[in-house]
């Protein structure tokens, strides 16, 4: 995964110049679970069909120029790797923020799964 790659094919878009902002995330192995319990790692299984579908959807947004999304289902995990990286481009903060925040939660409770690896 290379998150300035990523963020350079955004900006390779024809439309880019129509963008205000640019929002990225970056998610990472954390050492707790929600739960808190000590986690050693994960693995991260993607349905690629879903996640073709949601990011069709929601580059349509108004106001939204490009999203891209790299997810690690290459192999398991350690605390601290990098799982995802979501960029959105747009014009105004408020279409790229809610966007990034509706296209985040949708991947990860339709497109993504996770097995968590637990401290014994």
């Amino acid at each position: 995964m290379d998150l300035i790659k990523l963020l350079n094919s955004v900006k390779a878009h024809p439309d880019f110049h129509k963008a205000g902002m640019v929002l990225c995330h970056n998610g990472v192995v954390r050492a707790t679970s929600r739960n808190g319990r000590e986690v050693t790692g994960l693995r991260i299984a993607v349905d690629y069909g879903k996640l073709d579908t949601i990011l069709k959807e929601q580059r349509a947004t108004p106001g939204i120029v490009d999203i891209r999304v790299e997810i690690d289902d290459t192999r398991d995990l350690s605390v601290g790797d990098d799982v995802m990286y979501l960029i959105v481009a747009g014009d105004v903060r408020e279409n790229v923020i809610s966007t990034l925040k509706e296209t985040l939660d949708r991947i990860k409770s339709v497109v993504t799964t996770k097995t968590e690896f637990f401290k014994e």
